[in-house]
């Protein structure tokens, strides 16, 4: 990508969105928690970096409250939705929300009649009125936020991280055109592609294939796999002394089974159990494994999406789309 103004908002935002990823990830994997805070002080920059594009482009003032609109809708997982009666009661945030959606209401519409000329397939085609397209690409965005809220609400995606984190996603990066793409082919930039914090999921989920690979060869090493039995649990699980399991973020799979002679047999799940036990359900299942003299058990770790999120931004920001990869490869 040549030295442009694209060029350089496109390796900022690659900036932003490393650091920001980095520290999300890193408190997900420590705490298995990121706090509202920290989407509060990443959205700063990408909203600026977003308004300036907008500026470079020469948005109009449709487009800038089409984009806040965007935001605005974002924030609701963060901040969550106002109401008249909280406004009413004297909440100035609920104040201040309420005047920033109907403001970007107002655009949306302005922008609608304004552009309605321009057609979805002139913004395929990218031809048209050039502020019409980024408006359309403006509003478009609408849908990605609406799609992982969605995903969110309906467990699609269980963390709220995951799903703040991939709308801030698309905040720092709204379209392709400023991903830098250093090694992509000129095939895989394709003409429709998914949107850039999708292809993010996407990268992180195949990441996660490497799972059991990873798995197979850690238990290996450190001797857990002792004989075919078990290879059930040495692909996704891993062994750790029964004194570490309340020190660690992971489902224990060994538990006691009553057999009808009265005996208790050690027995290993192969799932995770569906709900995270309470601490005290979990200390009561430890002391009776340690009553039985079990020193080592199964337990499978609790792996956050961020953690795969983070190291997927680089094939993302390198060569682009993978369903555009795998697309072209198979044409």
């Amino acid at each position: 990508m040549a030295v442009t103004n694209e060029a350089i908002l496109g390796w900022v935002r690659v900036g932003v969105l490393l650091l920001g990823m980095a520290w999300a990830a890193w408190m997900d994997h420590k705490n298995r928690r990121v706090p509202n805070e920290h989407w509060i002080v990443w959205a700063k920059p990408a909203v600026f970096i977003w308004a300036l594009d907008l500026m470079v482009q020469g948005a109009d003032w449709t487009i800038y409250l089409t984009a806040a609109g965007v935001v605005a809708y974002a924030s609701i997982s963060v901040f969550g939705r106002p109401t008249l009666k909280d406004a009413r009661a004297g909440s100035w945030m609920d104040r201040w929300f309420l005047i920033w959606y109907a403001a970007a209401a107002v655009g949306t519409v302005a922008g609608a009649l304004r552009y309605q000329d321009v057609t979805p397939m002139d913004v395929i085609l990218n031809q048209g009125d050039s502020l019409g397209i980024l408006w359309w690409k403006t509003a478009a965005v609408f849908l990605v936020i609406f799609f992982i809220d969605l995903a969110w609400r309906m467990r699609l995606l269980h963390g709220g991280a995951d799903a703040k984190a991939l709308m801030w996603v698309t905040l720092v990066f709204p379209t392709w055109a400023t991903v830098p793409l250093p090694f992509a082919a000129d095939a895989s930039q394709s003409v429709v592609a998914l949107p850039v914090s999708i292809a993010l999921l996407i990268w992180g989920g195949l990441a996660f294939l490497l799972i059991p690979v990873v798995m197979l060869a850690l238990n290996l090493k450190d001797g857990h796999l002792r004989g075919l039995s078990d290879l059930k649990l040495a692909w996704h699980a891993s062994k750790i002394p029964l004194d570490d399991v309340a020190k660690r973020h992971v489902w224990l799979l060994t538990d006691t089974m009553s057999m009808p002679n009265g005996e208790e047999r050690i027995v290993h799940r192969s799932r995770a159990p569906r709900q995270t036990p309470t601490d005290e359900v979990m200390q009561a299942h430890v002391e009776r494994l340690r009553a039985l003299g079990v020193d080592e058990v199964w337990v499978s770790f609790k792996m956050p999406l961020l953690v795969f999120l983070f190291p997927a931004v680089l094939p993302l920001v390198l060569v682009g789309d993978p369903t555009a990869l795998i697309v072209n490869w198979i044409n």
